[in-house]
């Protein structure tokens, strides 16, 4: 007899030969299968043969759901967790599943397979040993910008997700924070008939994205470089405090507050500090003097 278990199941996140053979044996002979939207995951199953029941699991009704699901898990059940694409819970439903089952002791067994932030990252030609998966900026341009301040000084690849309608916004709030230079690769439609990869320092990849509507079509992954300038020798953890302060406080002040968190010399960072504004629009910058 199977235990209750939580099973995280992948699913393609385009061509539907790259979801894998164990994947098709959990969905064909789980109780449940929990999906973000049944029509979509319906189709999915429909394609393969497989006939199963479906419980609706997405943001709006998640937490009013997971007591429901935990019951049934409870009482004997195995459920699959699926989303409409890619791997569960990256930017997707179903957190709040998987902890309350980590609470209750139930077996959460996760399975390997497709997604799309390590797909457009290991096409992506830039470095991929150290990296941030930040999912999907926010949709408000003000919030976005201090998102990405905040991110300004992070050395490590970043991955975005982003809708095809904001795509052109996003891109210039990344121009006015990280500069015209800072490489970027936009990688769309991933294992799809129109697949685009395509990397381009940010100014550029701007105008090859404006230059056909259709770049701006479909599912769209962006790839980050890290942050390259001048880091005066300060840790990651020293760059983010700046970075964050100077959202707040005029330089010296987040100069002096960060040296102080981290026991670290003030000039250095006060130094770094400008390098830091060197790379905002001049009316940012003064703000920040």
């Amino acid at each position: 007899m199977q235990l209750p278990t939580l099973y995280i199941v992948p699913t393609p996140i385009g061509h539907l030969e790259d979801i894998t053979q164990r994947a098709l044996t959990v969905l064909r002979t789980v109780n449940l299968i929990v999906a973000e939207d049944t029509r979509y995951s319906g189709r999915l199953l429909k394609h393969f043969g497989i006939q199963n029941r479906f419980f609706a699991l997405h943001d709006h009704n998640e937490a009013r759901c997971v007591p429901i699901l935990i019951k049934r898990l409870q009482s004997g059940s195995t459920l699959a967790l699926v989303s409409n694409a890619g791997t569960p819970l990256m930017s997707d439903p179903g957190f709040q599943l998987v902890c309350a089952c980590r609470a209750a002791g139930i077996p959460v067994v996760p399975l390997p397979g497709p997604c799309a932030a390590i797909t457009a990252l290991s096409a992506a030609g830039v470095p991929t040993d150290r990296f941030c998966f930040e999912g999907f900026l926010p949709a408000k341009r003000a919030e976005r910008c201090h998102a990405l301040q905040a991110l300004v000084a992070e050395p490590r690849t970043l991955i975005f997700y982003e809708s095809c309608h904001r795509l052109v916004e996003c891109l210039q709030d990344i121009i006015t924070v990280f500069g015209v230079e800072r490489p970027v690769v936009l990688a769309r439609e991933l294992t799809k008939l129109w697949e685009q990869i395509y990397g381009a320092p940010a100014g550029q990849l701007l105008e090859w994205v404006q230059q056909d509507p259709w770049r701006q079509r479909g599912e769209i992954v962006l790839v980050v470089s890290g942050y390259p300038g001048d880091d005066q020798g300060l840790s990651p953890a020293v760059q983010r405090t700046l970075a964050l302060s100077l959202q707040q406080l005029p330089l010296k002040q987040a100069a002096a507050l960060t040296a102080a968190i981290h026991a670290v010399k003030k000039n250095a960072v006060y130094r770094y500090g400008l390098t830091l504004k060197q790379r905002l629009p001049a009316e940012e910058a003064s703000a920040l003097s």
